[in-house]
């Protein structure tokens, strides 16, 4: 027999008796002819097959069938042996059936290694991914969908995955199996695309994800399908970062366009005057109370005459405040018409009145984060009293036509010529109002009380007006300064810049003369009794402070606390100077 004979076996088929004698044989090569009675263990060597199979021959003699694999000269040999039996059930021999079965073991090799290799991309995969039967049950899950979902892959396989995560909308509300994307591609054999759904883990959470469901075609019909998810929570706040960013980014802008706006506005109408300037005991004291209140959030409450700088003084309160880099907006309540000022004040919505083509902030969300000055508070209308007290309670405000209120903070600084006790007491101002603004008064002193501060003011009115109208101005002629200080300025401040303007308007050199530029004043006092001494500036002043408390002296709304002095200390100093509750008209106030 030679070796190139055994190689060409692909199928053989054999007999043998219970004398292991062949008594049949078919086959495409054999060491003997067919029909020859030869013992088969003399010739299996010859074959290239090991005396182990005259082992199994004899296994099946006695009644085993058996089936094993065998490789021969490179080949894989699959053998098949069932005994034979009579009519009796008694074993007559075996019939042996052998194939070369080598072509299919290299493609079920080539197969598990593409299978292999195949599942090694899915579980390396970031993405969760599912292979679905034609029932919609897992047949296969990844190492991703596994962390993502929290469901292992024993819990999942077999199941239906719409039942575990996929069963509510993030909203709660069931999501029926029948109108799953990922099922319709088994039902439609369309692939199907989701972004905006979300899966549910096991421990009752969920996530957003992106979704792909495609069918798997095997002999073009649709036997299953897969889907590929990823968790897109990172994406998504990303995106809504990106979103709240840019709506900061309109929010802001707006913002700053509308500050400026109103900034440019108080540009042009120009404030009345600028830093505070004086050294008087008045002024200096008053300097105190803005010093003392200045870094905190109360509401300031600043009285005072027409034209003695309350609004200098809000600005000096807010420019020493921690809102300090926020705006400081202004709103003067006698100005505005009854109608206007709840616009002014709170804003209000496109068509929230004939006019309104278009929406408006109000002063409060203008100065959202910073301060409002309130001037001439005292003029409000009672509704919108009621109104703004609501939002100092509440800090929230509502348009005009708006559908809900809007949070604030915006510290308060109003300010009014009014007896604001007097209004309260005949009911034009409501009285729990003014409790609320009234928490830190400030008295702005008059003109008249602070006479020695004149020249230092008539000065630096004279330096701005030459610079605002181009003259070389330098000076006052003849008594100028003196008929300042003897002028009763009822106007107070504002009075004396408009005289000094005027004076510089006519002025042909670079003094100014102011001689017939002052009211005429029957009752003018005398330059020596208008030059006050220091204690008798003192005396005043606390008599002053003592008749707008009502005699008060301790307490946080006593005379020393407004004085900022301790109430012992006041009263040694009213016992020096002289004064005495007694005496006091607390109706000058």
């Amino acid at each position: 027999m030679n070796k190139n004979s055994k190689v060409k076996a692909y199928s053989l088929h054999w007999t043998v008796d219970k004398s292991m004698r062949v008594t049949r044989f078919r086959g495409e090569v054999w060491p003997f002819l067919e029909g020859q009675k030869i013992i088969l263990n003399q010739y299996l060597e010859k074959l290239g097959l090991t005396p182990q199979h005259i082992k199994w021959h004899k296994k099946a003699l006695n009644g085993e069938s058996l089936c094993y694999e065998q490789c021969v000269d490179g080949k894989t040999l699959l053998f098949t042996l069932a005994p034979l039996y009579d009519d009796m059930k008694s074993v007559l021999g075996v019939e042996t059936v052998v194939v070369d079965v080598s072509s299919y073991k290299s493609a079920e090799h080539d197969l598990k290694a593409l299978k292999h290799r195949a599942e090694s991309i899915l579980n390396a995969a970031g993405e969760g991914i599912y292979g679905l039967n034609l029932e919609g049950k897992a047949i296969f899950v990844n190492p991703a969908a596994e962390r993502m979902t929290g469901w292992s892959a024993e819990e999942t396989l077999g199941r239906s995955i719409h039942y575990l995560h996929h069963h509510s909308h993030e909203d709660g509300t069931p999501y029926p199996h029948e109108e799953c994307p990922i099922y319709a591609a088994i039902k439609d054999g369309e692939i199907h695309q989701v972004e905006d759904e979300v899966f549910w883990r096991k421990d009752g959470s969920c996530f957003p994800v992106e979704y792909t469901s495609t069918p798997i075609y095997e002999d073009g019909k649709v036997t299953g399908a897969v889907a590929v998810f990823k968790d897109i929570t990172v994406q998504k706040k990303a995106k809504q970062g990106l979103i709240e960013a840019f709506d900061e980014v309109a929010r802001l802008k707006e913002q700053l366009e509308e500050q400026n706006s109103y900034l440019q506005e108080e540009i042009r109408e120009e404030r009345n005057f600028g830093e505070i300037i004086g050294t008087s005991l008045p002024v200096r004291l008053m300097l105190q109370k803005i010093e003392h209140v200045a870094p905190t959030d109360a509401s300031v409450l600043v009285l005072g005459e027409s034209g003695t700088g309350k609004e200098l003084i809000a600005h000096a309160i807010h420019k020493n405040s921690p809102r300090r880099d926020n705006p400081l907006v202004k709103i003067n309540c006698g100005t505005l018409s009854a109608g206007l000022v709840e616009s002014e004040l709170f804003g209000h919505e496109k068509g929230a009145f004939t006019g309104a083509h278009e929406r408006r902030k109000g002063r409060f969300e203008l100065a959202d984060k910073g301060t409002l000055f309130l001037d001439e508070v005292g003029e409000l209308p009672l509704d919108i009293q009621v109104k703004l007290l609501r939002v100092l309670q509440e800090h929230e405000i509502e348009r005009l036509g708006g559908e809900g209120p809007i949070s604030v903070n915006v510290r308060i600084i109003a300010a009014t010529n009014r007896d604001l006790v007097q209004q309260v007491a005949e009911g034009q101002f409501r009285k729990d109002l003014y409790y609320r603004l009234n928490v830190f008064p400030i008295d702005a002193p008059a003109l008249r009380e602070r006479t020695e501060d004149i020249p230092l003011l008539a000065k630096h009115f004279l330096s701005r007006a030459a610079r605002k109208f181009g003259k070389p101005l330098t000076g006052f002629s003849h008594d100028g300064l003196t008929l300042l200080e003897r002028y009763r300025w009822p106007g107070n401040i504002r009075e004396l810049q408009n005289v000094i303007e005027r004076a510089a308007i006519l002025a042909l050199s670079s003094n100014i003369d102011i001689t017939d530029l002052l009211p005429q004043q029957s009752d003018l006092p005398s330059h020596s009794q208008m030059l006050l001494s220091l204690e008798d500036v003192e005396r005043a002043h606390i008599q002053r402070v003592l008749a707008n408390v009502r005699g008060v002296i301790s307490g946080t709304k006593g005379a020393a606390a407004i004085l900022c002095m301790h109430p012992n200390t006041l009263r040694s100093r009213m016992i020096k100077l002289g004064i005495k509750i007694s005496d006091i008209d607390f109706t000058k106030r």
